[in-house]
């Protein structure tokens, strides 16, 4: 019987319980250390780096909700890229990127040049991957939409023509804008996903986690050895509460796309807005205000979106990349990707949407000089 993703979220961590106490809600196990029966034996939980319960049901319903083979509970969405990068780079590679990335990502990219020896280079489109394939390349890694300028990516159309030249090559995708819910890439030809599950996987701003899912076995293999020696696992309260907060993901994301697809239509005709930029799916929504608008004075003049740097809660968040998450690029780098400083990114949240939408008019009204 096949079971839909509604089913598989509302019913996560259900019985698993049942042998002890038949508690409907997954138990919460707080305990680093397991006792062993006897020499050499096992309950099949060790030590809390190695594996807990809590954290176990939670990787089990990650690798259901992307189908792979495995996932992998992390404790922030930037460990998340660490455990992938590490695990599969040595010194001496080469990989390629989206050019249009969370800042966050690029930093962490910069970072390993300098200490790990591995290259990178951005690329613009799907001629442009194809083209910057060297012998010593061995990963690509995308993010669509793309973080703030909503590019969007084909991933099934890259991962079949990447493939056809190079099998071997490993095709990460950063969901985090999507979820399972709006795209599962494992099904169009990635090998790897990752999320900031403090984003919406969490989903209530108060989770700080990451997530790696792999379709492939031996990659699944290298990843838990590696994240077993590294340590950067997610804690068991955190691992339980996005457990519980993955049981209404289908219903907050439908939430955040009405708002957001309602938001992105009726932002095209707001005076102050010279451009929209939107996926046509999900909530996340960004814009440019034109040269005459304040942006600080747009930002004070909101009463229910809130400035700050996070997206995919239930509270509609306000970011200016260029000064926030994207302020480590170079000038250079941000007019190239068209990152102003006019530049507004709206994580639209679970509020009434002609709420949101008045005081998006009227703090922008308010930023005219």
């Amino acid at each position: 019987m096949t079971t839909m993703i509604d089913t598989l979220l509302a019913q996560g961590g259900n019985g698993t319980d049942d042998a002890q106490t038949g508690a409907v809600v997954a138990p919460l196990y707080f305990s680093t250390a397991y006792r062993h029966p006897g020499l050499g034996e096992s309950t099949g939980f060790d030590y809390a780096r190695l594996s807990t319960p809590t954290r176990q049901v939670l990787e089990e319903q990650l690798a259901r909700l992307e189908h792979g083979v495995q996932g992998f509970a992390t404790s922030s969405g930037m460990a998340a890229i660490d455990l992938v990068f590490a695990t599969l780079l040595k010194t001496g590679d080469h990989f390629l990127t989206s050019d249009d990335l969370y800042g966050g990502t690029f930093r962490y990219f910069d970072d390993l040049v300098v200490h790990s020896g591995v290259s990178y280079t951005a690329c613009r489109d799907l001629d442009d991957f194809l083209t910057q394939i060297r012998p010593e390349t061995k990963l690509i890694w995308l993010e669509t939409p793309s973080n703030p300028t909503m590019k969007i990516t084909d991933i099934q159309a890259l991962s079949t023509a990447v493939k056809a030249v190079r099998p071997d090559i490993i095709i990460a995708v950063d969901n985090t804008f999507l979820t399972p819910i709006f795209q599962q890439p494992l099904t169009l030809g990635a090998d790897v996903v990752v999320h900031s599950a403090t984003k919406y996987l969490g989903g209530h701003n108060d989770i700080l986690a990451g997530a790696v899912v792999t379709n492939q076995a031996a990659l699944a293999e290298q990843l838990a050895a590696s994240l077993v020696t590294r340590g950067q696992i997610l804690d068991p309260f955190s691992a339980w509460l996005l457990l519980r907060s993955l049981k209404t993901l289908h219903l907050r994301m439908a939430r955040h796309h009405e708002n957001g697809q309602f938001l992105a239509d009726a932002l095209k005709t707001v005076p102050g807005v010279t451009k929209v930029l939107y996926a046509g799916v999900g909530g996340m929504v960004s814009f440019y205000l034109a040269d005459g608008y304040d942006v600080d004075r747009f930002l004070k003049g909101l009463t229910i979106g809130l400035f700050a740097e996070s997206l995919g809660g239930p509270e509609t968040l306000i970011t200016i990349p260029a000064v926030q998450t994207h302020h480590d690029m170079s000038q250079a780098q941000r007019d190239a990707l068209g990152i102003s400083d006019q530049l507004v990114r709206l994580s639209a949240g679970l509020e009434d949407k002609t709420d949101l939408l008045q005081d998006l008019v009227q703090a922008i009204e308010g930023a005219k000089k």
